[in-house]
């Protein structure tokens, strides 16, 4: 959606798509908006308590079987096992995603990783295209004015036209640009902190041979899994930023991360994404 910055201050009901990496303040910008004017719409929410909710759950309840005292209480009916997701709380979903390696530190075989990343991939494409539908929902049901919808990190991965075209037929697409002064602390910190991620088929398989011919892993198997993640995040931090500029330049507006910093009121907000309009005429 592309408009004039004084046709998005005079816009009654605004729909905003924030879109950034991991760590570039999207979720913290978002929550900067009240809850009382604006629906908040998460991505990853909506992908854990709907479309991978099964998988998830399954997930749990195969590790539970594992244990003797839990595998006869869940045989029996006894106990009933569910996950807790909140937006606030998406472990679930990142300890289903996994992560590549040693299945005796953890890792996933390379079959059931490229399983689960297709699932991801799916249920991400379908969450996305839901949010015409939210929006629809918050101002019809809930009576919600404005609509923000904070977008998974990997949106940029998905390779899907129709997905981009109805984010931006619906809302108004933001771009959280990180600057080079953040970019190595984020890429450290992602380092220092390994986390489930989700990879392009593509891109997974080119990295993943480059990484084992260089640490000397003769397979999947063999290579710890936090290594891998921690060694591949650079890559994947500098693959991903083209692709989300192309969507900004594309489809919508781009941010800086060190404006995005200030922000400390709906006014603040506002103003930062009139300006950025203001100034990509």
């Amino acid at each position: 959606m592309k408009m004039l910055p004084q046709e998005f201050l005079d816009w009654q009901s605004k729909s905003i798509t924030l879109l950034a990496m991991s760590g570039a303040g999207k979720t913290t910008l978002a929550n900067k908006l009240p809850k009382a004017k604006w629906f908040h719409y998460s991505g990853d929410y909506r992908i854990g308590t709907k479309y991978l909710e099964e998988p998830i759950l399954d997930n749990i309840k195969r590790h539970a079987m594992s244990v003797p005292f839990l595998r006869e209480l869940l045989l029996s009916d006894s106990i009933y096992m569910n996950s807790k997701i909140t937006v606030d709380n998406l472990a679930a979903v990142s300890s289903f995603l996994g992560k590549l390696g040693d299945p005796e530190l953890g890792g996933l075989s390379l079959a059931e990783f490229k399983r689960r990343q297709k699932l991801h991939h799916k249920a991400e494409i379908s969450a996305m295209n839901d949010v015409p539908e939210f929006i629809h929902k918050a101002e019809d049901i809930y009576g919600y004015k404005h609509f923000i919808n904070d977008a998974g990190g990997s949106v940029c991965e998905l390779d899907s036209p129709e997905v981009l075209e109805t984010l931006a037929k619906h809302t108004l697409i933001i771009y959280i640009k990180i600057p080079p002064s953040l970019e190595q602390t984020i890429i450290e910190r992602a380092k220092t902190d390994p986390k489930p991620l989700y990879y392009r088929e593509a891109f997974l398989d080119e990295k993943l041979a480059e990484f084992l011919a260089l640490r000397h892993y003769p397979s999947t198997n063999e290579m710890p899994p936090d290594e891998f993640v921690s060694w591949v995040f650079p890559e994947l931090f500098k693959s991903r930023l083209p692709r989300y500029e192309a969507i900004a330049e594309n489809y919508g507006y781009t941010v800086d991360a060190n404006d995005v910093n200030t922000v400390k009121t709906e006014d603040d907000f506002i103003r930062l994404v009139a300006d950025a309009i203001a100034g990509q005429q």
